[in-house]
């Protein structure tokens, strides 16, 4: 396991770090969880399937998640998201990597993108969140946990939350810090001014959207190709792409990295 000091408080981010196979110009890949996940439990087989272990892969937890600090000082918001795992990610001297981000995630690399982009050369969002949702009452993702103000959420919301997501997503879930889980919430719905979305838009590396195709297209999905960003539908798949079809996930994420 790694670490990194990435507040001025001296909060520390973690990661697990596989070194791949050596030669050939391999470039570093970077993994970001989800809301309520952790890298390690979401993203170890794929970047151990050989279509995608020919490089240093980083499973990084974020700030408040996994195995990483809870600092109960801290924002939670997606830009400071993204400037802590800036931090780390110099720290471990990657630059100019390949990020490949779930859900929330994929709205935090969006945004380091975007802040930091000597960090990232590639981008795999995977059905990553890019516009801002309404906090909504008794739905299981952040607009449930948004729905709560942050004393609601401490003192009843979050077994509520518990109930509603079942042991799969519990069982990472219940490892975050209750304030941190509480406040990346509330900041995921609220999104980025601009948004996340049209921070993508702008953006000029190589981008690709993996989404399940049982969903349809996604709103705006036209303008997100007129705009260079590679969409992929995947099949027999839910939200968790890379757990529920992980040959397919690894196939196209693999097939992704190859654009320059």
């Amino acid at each position: 396991m790694h670490n990194a000091r990435v507040t001025a408080d001296g909060a520390r981010i973690r990661w697990v770090e596989l070194p791949g196979r050596t030669g050939g110009g391999a470039r570093t890949r970077v993994y970001l969880h989800g809301l309520g996940a952790s890298s390690g439990p979401y993203f170890t087989a794929s970047a151990a399937h050989p279509l995608l272990a020919d490089g240093r892969s980083l499973l990084m937890d974020m700030l408040g998640f996994g195995i990483s600090d809870r600092p109960t000082e801290f924002g939670y918001t997606l830009e400071e998201h993204a400037d802590a795992v800036a931090a780390a990610l110099e720290a471990a001297e990657a630059y100019d990597t390949d990020v490949i981000a779930h859900s929330m995630g994929g709205a935090v690399a969006i945004v380091l993108a975007a802040r930091h982009p000597h960090l990232v050369g590639r981008l795999v969002l995977v059905d990553a969140n890019l516009d801002p949702v309404a906090p909504g009452p008794a739905r299981p993702g952040s607009s449930g946990i948004a729905a709560y103000s942050e004393e609601e959420f401490l003192a009843h919301g979050r077994s509520e939350v518990r109930d509603r997501v079942g042991p799969h997503w519990w069982a990472t879930m219940r490892l975050a810090g209750h304030e941190a889980l509480h406040r990346s919430a509330v900041h995921l719905a609220a999104g980025t001014t601009p948004t996340m979305r049209e921070l993508l838009l702008g953006l000029k590396i190589p981008r690709t959207f993996l989404r399940p195709s049982a969903d349809g297209p996604l709103p705006g999905e036209e303008a997100l190709v007129e705009h260079g960003v590679r969409v992929v539908a995947v099949p027999d798949c839910g939200h968790n792409i890379m757990l529920d079809n992980p040959e397919a996930f690894a196939r196209e994420t693999a097939s992704a990295l190859t654009v320059r």
